[in-house]
């Protein structure tokens, strides 16, 4: 375990989650188990208390990434989210990232393409939507949707999105060379907790607008997004952005999944405070008379 891991929660990870959930090659979509929770010796009565203790962590280390920014430090993380509807893109985007402060924090919902967007590359829009320096910055969905969605619905020809897993290699070792650390989250819920969590939507006036109607027509091309995603993870998982499969059943698991994975990416960083661009002793002497 890492230094900071000192709490008898936080030994509840037998190893640091990346070593669990890091996608290598030969690993397949289809043999997913989405209820289980790879690495995690604890059980879901762990996880309010564990989610607490390290938000907190998350957050010291996320301020200290904007701090730094402040500096002239031009790093940035970037959390790409990526899954059916139903897995839990949301609640980690509300329950992991919204632990810290929102004023270093840059998300994107990325849904169809607008007419602006189709008249572009498909990365333009990504583009415009990346970090800033000591921000983190959050896909819920994202450049991916051109592999997945777009190769299910036959949008584009085969050539055209076939050629496109090598253009995002090269887009994201620019990204890595120039100073973001990317953490892809492929999140996989099972089609039986998927249909739960639907008939749960239609059950509660205020979640409606959560529904989709699409949603079921989704569902009845698995095996297809099974092979999209196959590929995706295949040909993008990479040694410097690599793919990490989280299992979505259990939601406490996978937003205390996700919060390590982004607490792992900042620690990586070796990040400080940065020191006073001032005389700190005479400031006091100045303060302590106004």
């Amino acid at each position: 375990m890492s230094q900071d891991n000192t709490s008898e929660l936080s030994k509840l990870w037998s190893h640091e989650p990346h070593t669990h959930l890091k996608f290598r090659p030969g690993d397949k979509v289809s043999e997913i188990n989405a209820e289980a929770t790879p690495g995690f010796t604890g059980s879901k009565s762990d996880a309010p208390a564990l989610a607490a203790e390290r938000g907190e962590r998350f957050a010291g280390l996320q301020e200290m990434l904007y701090a730094n920014s402040r500096s002239g430090d031009h790093r940035s993380v970037l959390l790409v989210l990526q899954g059916m509807d139903t897995a839990g893109k949301g609640g980690i985007v509300k329950h992991v990232v919204g632990a810290g402060n929102p004023q270093g924090i840059q998300y994107t919902s990325f849904g169809k393409p607008t007419p602006e967007e189709l008249s572009h590359h498909y990365l333009w829009r990504i583009n415009k939507a990346l970090p800033s320096a000591g921000h983190i910055g959050v896909f819920d969905r994202s450049h991916y949707e051109d592999v997945l969605i777009v190769r299910v619905h036959n949008l584009v020809p085969p050539d055209v999105w076939g050629a496109r897993y090598d253009e995002i290699n090269a887009f994201e070792r620019e990204l890595v060379d120039t100073g973001t650390t990317i953490v892809k989250v492929a999140m996989f819920v099972s089609l039986d907790e998927q249909k739960q969590r639907l008939t749960d939507r239609l059950e509660r006036p205020d979640k409606y607008w959560k529904y989709n109607p699409a949603d079921v027509d989704e569902r009845l091309k698995w095996p297809l997004y099974q092979e999209a995603y196959q590929a995706m993870l295949d040909k993008t998982s990479t040694d410097y952005a690599p793919w990490h499969i989280v299992p979505c059943n259990r939601k406490w698991y996978s937003r205390l999944a996700v919060l390590e994975l982004l607490i792992e990416a900042l620690k990586s960083l070796d990040l400080s405070w940065p020191p006073a661009e001032f005389d700190v002793e005479a400031e006091k002497k100045r303060l302590a008379s106004a």
